[in-house]
């Protein structure tokens, strides 16, 4: 079979540039004269190569598996996945995002390094191999933009405000602006292909422009999607990215060959393509929406569908010369955000994208790039380019810096954002391969450009995590918890709502926490939902904001606001929802207990041991970082009764209060003094001392004998109290006097959670925990091996810090 081969590796010659092709494999060679459009003539190779056999006939018959295509792309796909985890490994205690092992992994077996070596080339390339490689890396890059299409909410558009839109005018149109005249001023100096208009504003306006799929994989990986800064650089990014669009569909209008009849057939197929995915593919998307039950995955063929109708934008957009990634990103746009359509697909895509196709498209990258062609090249050929990178990137930060500093935006938070914006990553390696492709520059360009987004991305991604710490802001010296609180004023209450199946013991422990006119609530009810299928979170405040039908929790809402009703002026509610990633869920929690001043946040927790994992790390970071008390609801079904507006308030229920000392058990007492003016309720207070009151800070002491006193002066004639106090020694007499007054009939089990405890009342006891987040009291009574059914209620106060 003869082909005609493309240029691949390439290597300098007295006249310039010209392809290196791998003898070892050809079996015969001749060259025919093409002329060219100015009567010049160009030896072209033709090449003669054995196609057949692409599978290997084994080691033993005597055949190598080397001398075959597919072996080779087998095998570069295994060697680069573990060169690039090996080095993510090196580089994660760094702070490098993960693209950085990417792009060195495809450095390393391109010409730069491995593919230099002549060995290597011989038996572990082939031009083949690289052929088939170099299209499944194309394929990876129109998945990977498909998905960020798939993924983007549009709606961030509607609302942003002025910070965002100057930031991301001033951060795209200076840079671009200075490094197109500063071009312009060099262009003597540069390659004709470089040098030419068009060409000139491609690179200037990639200087300028962020892109937000690129902002979102780093936010992402360093969990700082929903953080203050991400949010205001996930906005400036989107709004960058629609310049960035039609900036590239008119770069690609004026690129044929300067024809205006080409041009105007550019727009009508753009037109076309448009008009058919918004009234023709977006509808069948939100009907295919419709009709998927909630909490079900999108039927298999469906997904088919839509996966193959990629391969065939990426052909029609090719075809029609606008370009193979613009195809696949139209087509994510015109697919919903969200559940459903876009989380499923997010869901079946993601393993094949990240491990098996993008591998592929860093060997592309690899091979493109080549630190030997930049030497050969010379320093007068590569300065101008170079030159307009150096410009273009210390412009992109100055900018967004001095803007943001206009805004008033805190110094170190401006400057962080102004480094968030200024990262590269995987859609401007896309452009580059592309600007190969339209030969608007050559492999030593291609090798500079990769090589200064490396070293810009690896160095600012570590400052990035040196200067901004999202927690600071809960960070607060000021009480705000339930033992602090002043008296007859409204008690704000944080209700976090993962699963709406607790909605009704949730209710029942805020009925019996005892809303009076003398001491009213004010609730803040936050449902909580996994982003999944879409790339901007979203933090919505039902007052405000209308809640996207794919969020909506109307039963819930609706059971509350009934039993705000019968509270009447005692309980306000407000309701909020957060679309967020798990890792990340707590931040919204904080922040808006910050917010609304919340004195006490209240976080159920299920047994149910698969349910519980998905939010037991939430539970453990708001533990850390909560600017108030916290409260975990264990429900075991005492108040989880369908009951939950008739006969409450003729139940009686017994409580207990487990008094371990320490500043968590005093928010416990003062809880469950709230709780001990309900007239249904009956208390049962243990306080539990060592033996010789050894081991005790005197402070906490102190501090322990003054709220008990308190506690016993005010409820000393209240025949529905009970107080003991139990000497002991050890953990395992603390565990004993536990079991000995439990006789089952409890129904709510009060325990400050582990803060100030005295560690002689803990002694021996196993440090093991299957729930560390209720500490190891709170842990042993909520477990299945302790008697009786009660519900239990963990309580931690108030860290202060700051």
């Amino acid at each position: 079979m003869t082909r005609l081969y493309p240029s691949h590796r390439l290597v300098q010659a007295s006249n310039g540039w010209h392809q290196h092709f791998n003898h070892s494999r050809i079996i015969e060679k001749q060259f025919i004269n093409l002329t060219t459009e100015g009567n010049s003539t160009i030896p072209c190779p033709i090449i003669c190569h054995n196609l057949k056999n692409f599978q290997s006939a084994g080691f033993f018959y005597g055949d190598s598996p080397f001398s075959h295509s597919f072996s080779l792309v087998i095998f570069n796909l295994a060697f680069i996945s573990i060169i690039t985890r090996f080095i993510g490994v090196l580089l994660k205690p760094l702070k490098q995002p993960f693209i950085i092992s990417q792009i060195l992994g495809g450095i390393i077996v391109g010409p730069s390094l491995l593919g230099h070596n002549i060995w290597y080339q011989r038996h572990m390339t082939s031009d083949s191999a690289q052929f088939l490689m170099n299209n499944l890396g194309v394929m990876g890059f129109m998945f990977f933009i498909f998905l960020y299409g798939v993924k983007a909410d549009l709606g961030i558009l509607k609302r942003i405000g002025k910070l965002h839109i100057s930031t991301a005018l001033v951060g795209i149109v200076i840079p671009a602006g200075i490094v197109f005249v500063v071009a312009l001023s060099m262009r003597k100096n540069m390659d004709e292909d470089l040098a030419k208009f068009t060409s000139l504003g491609a690179i200037a306006g990639y200087l300028g422009i962020t892109t937000f799929p690129v902002l979102y994989q780093i936010l992402k990986e360093f969990n700082l999607l929903n953080s203050q800064v991400g949010r205001v650089a996930l906005s400036i990014a989107m709004i960058g990215d629609m310049i960035g669009c039609v900036f590239i569909l008119l770069f690609e209008a004026a690129s044929q060959e300067v024809k205006i009849i080409k041009s105007l057939w550019y727009f009508i197929c753009l037109v076309l393509i448009i008009a058919f995915l918004l009234f023709c593919v977006r509808p069948a998307m939100i009907w295919i929406n419709k009709n998927t039950p909630e909490g079900q995955p999108v039927h298999e063929s469906f997904v088919v569908a839509i996966l193959l109708g990629t391969f065939v934008m990426g052909f029609l957009t090719d075809f029609f010369g606008i370009a193979i990634a613009n195809g696949s990103l139209f087509l994510g746009l015109a697919i919903p955000d969200g559940p459903q359509v876009g989380a499923t697909l997010e869901k079946k895509t993601a393993t094949i994208l990240t491990d098996i196709l993008l591998p592929f498209s860093f060997i592309l990258v690899g091979s493109y790039t080549d630190i030997y062609a930049i030497t050969a090249s010379g320093w007068s050929t590569l300065s101008p380019l170079f030159i307009m990178i150096i410009i273009g990137y210390f412009l992109k930060f100055f900018s967004t810096w001095i803007t943001l500093h206009l805004f008033r935006m805190p110094f170190r938070d401006g400057l962080t954002l102004s480094l968030i914006v200024s990262l590269r990553g995987h859609v401007e390696l896309i452009l580059f391969v592309h600007w190969m492709d339209k030969s608007i520059i050559k492999v030593p360009g291609f090798s500079i450009l990769v090589l200064m987004t490396l070293v810009l991305t690896s160095a600012f991604c570590p400052l990035i995590s040196i200067l901004y710490d999202p927690t600071k802001p809960y960070m607060v010296n000021q009480r705000r918890n339930m033992q602090h609180h002043p008296p007859n004023t409204e008690l704000r209450i944080m209700l976090c709502i993962f699963d709406t199946d607790v909605i009704h013991g949730l209710i029942h422990l805020l009925d019996i926490s005892n809303p009076t006119q003398d001491f009213p609530f004010s609730v803040s009810a936050l449902r909580l939902t996994e982003l999944l299928g879409r790339a901007n979170p979203l933090f919505i405040d039902h007052e405000k904001q209308k809640v996207p039908p794919s969020y909506q929790w109307y039963n819930t809402i609706h059971v509350l606001e009934r039993h705000q009703q019968l509270q009447g002026a005692f309980m306000k509610l407000h309701f909020f929802t957060a679309v967020t990633p798990k890792n990340t869920m707590f931040r919204d929690i904080c922040e808006l207990a910050i917010e609304q001043e919340a004195s006490l946040i209240i976080l159920p927790f299920n047994l149910d041991v698969v349910h519980n994992h998905a939010v037991k790390e939430v539970n453990s970071q708001v533990l850390r970082n909560s600017p108030c008390s916290v409260a975990i609801f264990v429900d075991k079904g005492f108040l989880n009764t369908n009951n939950t507006l008739g006969n409450f308030r003729q139940t009686k229920h017994r409580f207990a209060v487990f008094f371990l000392g320490g500043g968590d058990s005093r928010e416990a007492l003062v809880y469950a003094d709230r709780m001990l003016a309900h007239h249904d309720v009956s208390l049962t207070v243990i306080r539990f001392l060592s033996h010789n009151f050894i081991g005790y800070n005197e402070i906490e002491k102190k501090l322990d004998d003054g709220i008990v006193t308190w506690f016993w002066v005010k409820n000393e004639i209240n025949q529905r109290m009970v107080y003991r106090e139990v000497m002991v020694k050890n953990g395992e007499e603390t565990i004993g006097a536990i079991q000995a007054m439990n006789d089952g009939a409890f129904d709510l089990l009060i325990v400050g959670r582990k803060q100030g405890i005295n560690p002689i009342l803990l002694t021996g006891l196993s440090e093991w925990t299957e729930s560390e987040e209720l500490g190891l009291i709170g842990d042993y009574v909520s477990s299945a091996d302790f008697f009786g059914s009660a519900s239990v209620l963990v309580v931690q106060q108030q860290i202060l810090r700051g």
